[in-house]
């Protein structure tokens, strides 16, 4: 690019001695020089653009033309401005105009290619993101650095020392994070959250605490998640980031696994247990034929021989339910096929009684 400037100049002082006339060959040759950049991306980098099997490059190929085409303009005329030697407040206002100019071009454009990045990942196949909220935490932090740059290019095109506004920021951000320690805590935990996301909207998730329900939303302060009671309870996002966190939807599958403890008495048949239990699980129709229900004998207990009934159901939300379902099938079960149910029970041993006063 300087290259081009420094020839371009000499074109220009090459053809005459007018000044304003060798600005204008400036100009000029700027314009032409853009219109040659608008063509080649318009033309060669639109066509294999539209060979494409999405429609976004084009778009971004279509808002890109325009500002790199208007770049060249206000370069020329910037150049064409400097080479006039004007006086020098008629000169610095001209110059800070034509950068305001091409600083709001170029702010506008990369708005509308932000814009188009977010729908293409809205529409992946990759829901992730999306789903976490992190997609739109993302397009807004995007939108507030391109402010943000666009402010600080503003202050360099007038000339205006930035080094005090940045100084002020800081002191006013430092007491604000002391003020806000609470929020900005809460804040950061969900970021935090939405980029390791630990669980998601639809999950059924257990605290530290013990409150177990579904995610409702997830926000960048709190999360929200609804009990089995109907009752919505709100976690600032900053308990959740420091404790465990159980998420019975997480892993490959949302598929989720009950377990029925069943005791019985000594000299019970083990294997007729094991074939009572395991009917009982394959003739409910919540529990799910792969993976095969199973039944584990655990543990001789002190009044029991302990088994544990274990199923698979399609969602974590029927756990209970389907937990009902199959202890009262089990004792009906058991009881049919006079497998007695143990209770604990105590044997006290009286070595001597006291005599009688009668």
């Amino acid at each position: 690019m300087t290259d081009l400037i420094a020839r371009i100049q000499q074109l220009a002082e090459f053809i005459g001695p007018n000044t304003y006339l060798q600005a204008v060959i400036i100009a000029a040759s700027f314009i032409l020089a853009g219109k040659i950049a608008d063509w080649t991306i318009s033309g060669i980098i639109g066509r294999i653009a539209r060979k494409s099997a999405n429609e976004y490059d084009d778009r971004i190929v279509a808002l890109l033309h325009r500002p790199i085409f208007l770049s060249f303009v206000v370069l020329g005329l910037a150049l064409a401005t400097i080479h006039i030697d004007l006086p020098a407040a008629p000169e610095f206002i001209t110059l800070g105009v034509l950068k305001t100019i091409i600083i709001f071009v170029w702010h506008s454009t990369l708005s509308n290619v932000v814009n188009v990045l977010a729908r293409v990942i809205s529409r992946s196949r990759d829901r992730k993101i999306v789903q976490t909220g992190m997609l739109s935490l993302l397009h807004n932090v995007m939108k507030i650095i391109l402010v943000a740059l666009t402010s600080y290019f503003l202050f360099l095109a007038w000339d205006i020392d930035v080094t005090a506004w940045l100084a002020s920021a800081g002191i006013v951000g430092l007491a604000l994070s002391f003020a806000a320690k609470d929020t900005l805590s809460n804040l950061f935990a969900g970021v935090s959250i939405m980029m390791d996301a630990p669980y998601k909207t639809g999950d059924f998730i257990i605290l530290d605490s013990g409150e177990r329900g579904v995610v409702t939303d997830i926000g960048l302060r709190s999360t929200r998640i609804l009990t089995r009671d109907d009752v919505e309870i709100t976690i600032p996002n900053g308990v959740i980031g420091n404790g465990k966190i159980i998420n019975e939807a997480g892993g490959p599958s949302s598929q989720h696994r009950i377990r029925v403890a069943v005791g019985v008495a000594y000299g019970s048949d083990v294997d007729q247990v094991i074939e009572v239990l395991e009917k009982v699980a394959t003739d409910n129709n919540d529990v799910l034929v792969s993976p095969l229900p199973r039944v584990r004998f655990r543990r001789f207990g002190e009044s029991s021989l302990d088994f544990e009934l274990l199923g698979w159901i399609a969602k974590p939300i029927d756990r209970g339910r389907v937990t009902h379902d199959l202890n009262c099938a089990v004792y009906k079960a058991l009881n049919k096929n006079n497998i007695e149910i143990p209770y604990p029970q105590t044997d006290l041993h009286i070595r001597t009684m006291p005599e009688s006063k009668d």
